[in-house]
């Protein structure tokens, strides 16, 4: 009787033990789907985006070069130093090479002998051909060399024409003159240096000119930014020597090709400087304007996901989550653009995310 009433208490005991646990799983399960947060839906529209975008660029010369030497020669005069403002065609330098001298004068000599010995010989050609209109006096094979030495001596007179016209050209390069308006920003030899062609006696230019009453302002524009721009527009920069002024320049060239190392197209702009204030090799930034021509769909950039699989937003579709593949734009603070087969009024999760799988319940 013992035995019956121990083995009844064990099952009491058992049996209750087993529905408390089992009211307690139900417990947890209701209250983990009342904690589960709800996913926040968000509806697609279209609007401009417009954003401002600061980039460094550089200030140039419109027109700079570098001058160096055309023959190996000595320094002799210096006309101009650094900062000089110089005109078109005016005097720079004046060097000094003996030998071109002595060049000039025997081509010159050789041009006065070549000139004596065509005079004689069109002379000879000429009264034999006026004998020859008189049959039987010279024979045909006479006249006919006397035209070829005077052929032959004509081709080397403008021979030695060609060589005394050249060697005057290379006493000419002895002058340095400027090959247009602007200011001498570097002179790298004094005077009796031995100076010559780059790599031959001047590793260094003679002189670097400048324009910098007009200068150009070099910016490259990332490849997402470059369909914003075009050609005229107007754009704002500063410099850093000049707190508080603020410039403006307009597109004037864009090279309509984007740069292999940098994937940016370069981009121009012409700047007036009368007063000088502005000097070339100071660096700018860039005030870009980005303002989209279209409207496209902002959303919050919660609601993309960038993912080893790709860049996707989930679309809310028969209540349930689904992956659509998308293309990001421009960013500005916490919205995104995108591009993708989105329509009009679209139902979005606002914080998606990778663990959000296909087909996913809303709650």
């Amino acid at each position: 009787m013992k035995n019956n009433l121990f083995k009844i208490s064990v099952l009491f005991l058992g049996t209750a033990s087993f529905l408390s646990s089992c009211g307690s799983s139900e417990k947890q399960e209701v209250v983990a789907e009342d904690v589960a947060p709800p996913m926040e839906i968000i509806t697609t529209t279209k609007e401009k985006l417009s954003t401002e975008l600061r980039i460094p660029a550089e200030l140039a010369g419109f027109q700079q070069v570098d001058i160096y030497a055309k023959v190996s020669s000595f320094v002799k005069e210096l006309k101009v130093d650094i900062g000089t403002q110089v005109k078109k065609g005016q005097l720079l330098m004046v060097l000094e090479a003996p030998e071109i001298s002595s060049q000039l004068a025997a081509a010159e000599s050789r041009l006065r002998s070549q000139e004596a010995v065509y005079m004689t010989s069109n002379s000879t050609y000429k009264r034999i051909l006026e004998t020859s209109k008189v049959e039987g006096t010279v024979s045909k094979n006479d006249l006919e060399q006397s035209e070829g030495r005077k052929n032959s001596d004509q081709a080397q007179l403008q021979a030695a024409k060609a060589s005394y016209k050249e060697i005057q050209n290379m006493q000419g390069y002895l002058q340095i003159r400027a090959p247009f308006d602007g200011v001498i920003a570097a002179r790298n030899v004094n005077l009796g240096a031995y100076v010559g062609p780059s790599g031959k006696g001047s590793e260094l230019p003679l002189f670097t000119i400048q324009q910098q009453e007009k200068l150009r302002l070099s910016v490259y524009i990332p490849e997402l930014y470059t369909g914003y721009l075009k050609s005229g527009d107007e754009l704002s920069f500063n410099v850093k020597s000049l707190p508080g002024r603020t410039f403006k320049a307009k597109i004037a060239r864009m090279s309509g090709a984007l740069d292999s190392k940098f994937r940016s197209e370069r981009v121009e702009m012409d700047v007036v400087n009368d007063t000088k204030r502005l000097l070339p090799g100071m660096v700018a930034e860039v005030l870009l304007p980005l303002k989209a021509q279209d409207s496209n769909y902002v959303v919050p950039k919660t609601a993309v996901v960038t993912s080893s699989e790709g860049i996707f937003v989930l679309k809310v579709q028969d209540n349930k989550t689904l992956r659509v593949p998308v293309q990001k734009g421009r960013e500005i603070e916490d919205r995104v653009e995108i591009f993708g087969e989105i329509q009009e009024n679209t139902q979005l999760v606002k914080a998606a995310s990778e663990e959000i799988k296909d087909g996913t319940p809303l709650k």
